[in-house]
């Protein structure tokens, strides 16, 4: 729409949903490549052409054929692909268009987006409203809960099934699905691929270390869950072993496991992982010799130390909380993020940040 209204002739833009019954023929970059001499020697013949390609990966090859079009100069044109797996960009087609791409992820709605979308007023009451609701888009368009519901439901088998299960040829789907509800009912908590296993075993299933792990990483390769590793902050380095892993969006626990047990910190320090992430910081958990601290977020330009919970008011809560920052030393901002309406002053270097704050302050420091 803004291409049109900018001018562009829409003729000269062709937009493909691989998913579209319409588009079944494209199986591979031929296909592809065919679909499109068609389109520029018959429809778009004159003047620069723009190319949108949604789920890309479905066509086998595809990365020759964009490569192919970014080294032909009888015409201009410029193309966005789209898809649903994190490794879109990786691998061949990354180094046959280095320095040719710009790679970008998007996530569910942002507070702001959702503050925006609902005509909010920013503040804790709505912040409390995003922190329940969850930021799939959809979701804004869903009429009551049971809907809603079945909505996420939906969306959680159909990545699944489409982008784990028949691309990975999955053979134990029930073990995949029962993966997925152990980590969103522990999210924010650290765990291990061989505590996994051993509580799998407990249950009287089977499950090899080698499984969990990749079923695991094929679930962040389809954005249903982000890992967090641990940072050593002394020594500057990424730790094996232990790990955290939160939802890519808050929707999934609380549609899908309602009434399991999770703490509100919890929820939140999820969704302050997913913030950091939209503004582009590497987020890992933060080691230290006495314990841990939620978040270390490094950008190009900062550094941040990041704890997280839902209320200090409480003067024991404040004093673990503001004790997780010790021993941290050199350069780097120290926040707490809390849902406390009342800001407390600086303490020991620590600012404290209400939670509907801080994508305001990532935009300043950025």
């Amino acid at each position: 729409m803004q291409l049109v209204e900018s001018g562009v002739d829409c003729h000269n833009i062709l937009f493909i949903n691989r998913e579209l019954s319409v588009f079944n023929f494209l199986q591979t970059g031929d296909d592809l490549d065919a679909l499109i001499k068609a389109y520029r020697n018959e429809i778009a013949t004159d003047g620069k052409i723009y190319i949108f390609i949604d789920e890309v990966q479905d066509i086998i090859g595809w990365e020759r054929t964009v490569n192919s079009l970014s080294q032909d100069y009888t015409f201009e044109a410029e193309v966005f692909l789209s898809g649903s797996n994190s490794r879109l960009l990786s691998g061949e087609l990354s180094t046959l268009l280095s320095g040719r791409y710009i790679g970008m992820n998007v996530y569910p709605f942002s507070y702001s987006e959702y503050q925006e979308v609902w005509k909010l007023k920013k503040g804790r009451e709505s912040f409390l409203k995003y922190l329940k609701d969850g930021g799939l888009p959809e979701l804004i368009n869903l009429p009551d809960t049971e809907v809603k519901q079945r909505y996420v439901e939906g969306l959680r088998d159909s990545i699944m099934l489409k982008d784990i299960v028949r691309r990975y040829a999955i053979k134990d789907v029930a073990l995949l699905e029962n993966l997925f509800s152990y980590l969103v009912n522990n999210a924010a908590n650290m765990v291990s691929v061989t505590g996994i296993v051993n509580f799998i075993k407990g249950r009287g299933s089977k499950a090899s270390y080698e499984t969990v792990a990749a079923y695991i990483e094929y679930m962040q390769e389809a954005f249903l869950l982000h890992k967090s590793v641990r940072y050593k902050i002394s020594g500057k380095e990424l730790l094996g072993g232990n790990f955290k892993i939160y939802p890519n969006d808050q929707a999934y626990h609380n549609y899908l496991f309602p009434t399991a047990g999770y703490g509100r910190g919890y929820a939140l320090e999820g969704i302050v992982y997913m913030t950091l992430l939209r503004k582009g910081y590497e987020v890992n958990t933060g080691v230290l010799h006495n314990g841990e601290v939620d978040f270390v977020a490094k950008s190009a330009r900062n550094i941040l130390y990041i704890q997280v919970a839902y209320s200090v008011e409480d003067q024991t809560t404040a004093e673990r909380e503001y004790c997780a920052f010790k021993g941290i030393k050199g350069e780097g901002e120290k926040l707490l993020i809390t849902m406390d309406e009342e800001t407390f002053p600086t303490r020991d270097g620590v600012r404290h940040l209400a939670a509907w704050d801080l994508e305001d302050y990532l935009h300043k420091v950025q």
